[in-house]
C-alpha cells in the first residue's frame, strides 16, 4: 500500500469543502444606515423583509442583527394591523 503525502490528504477533504462553501456574512441594513427606529409606516422598506407568501423572513436570510430583527417583527405586525401590509399573499384568480 503506497503512502500518501500530507498534501494529498487535504485535497478534496471535508476541510476544503467547508471553506469553499462558506459565504461572507450579510450586514444588517439597519445598522449600516444608522437607523434609529424602524417605522411601521415605511411600507416599501418593510416589504423587502416579507416572503412571497407574506411571511417574515428569518435573520439568516435577510442578514439583520438580532435587535433589529425583533424591532422589524413588531413593525411588520403593526403594519399588518393597520392594513398597510397583507397577512396572506394575494391569490391569483384563474
Amino acid at each position: 500500500m503506497p503512502m500518501s503525502s500530507p498534501r494529498e490528504k487535504t485535497r478534496g477533504g471535508k476541510r476544503d469543502d467547508y471553506y469553499r462553501d462558506r459565504r461572507r456574512r450579510k450586514v444588517c441594513s439597519f445598522c449600516a444606515d444608522k437607523t434609529v427606529m424602524i417605522d411601521y409606516k415605511e411600507v416599501n422598506r418593510l416589504r423587502r423583509f416579507l416572503s412571497e407568501r407574506a411571511k417574515i423572513e428569518p435573520r439568516r436570510k435577510t442578514g439583520t442583527c438580532a435587535n433589529h430583527q425583533r424591532q422589524l417583527a413588531v413593525a411588520l405586525k403593526r403594519a399588518r394591523i393597520v392594513a398597510l401590509l397583507p397577512y396572506a399573499p394575494q391569490h391569483v384568480r384563474p
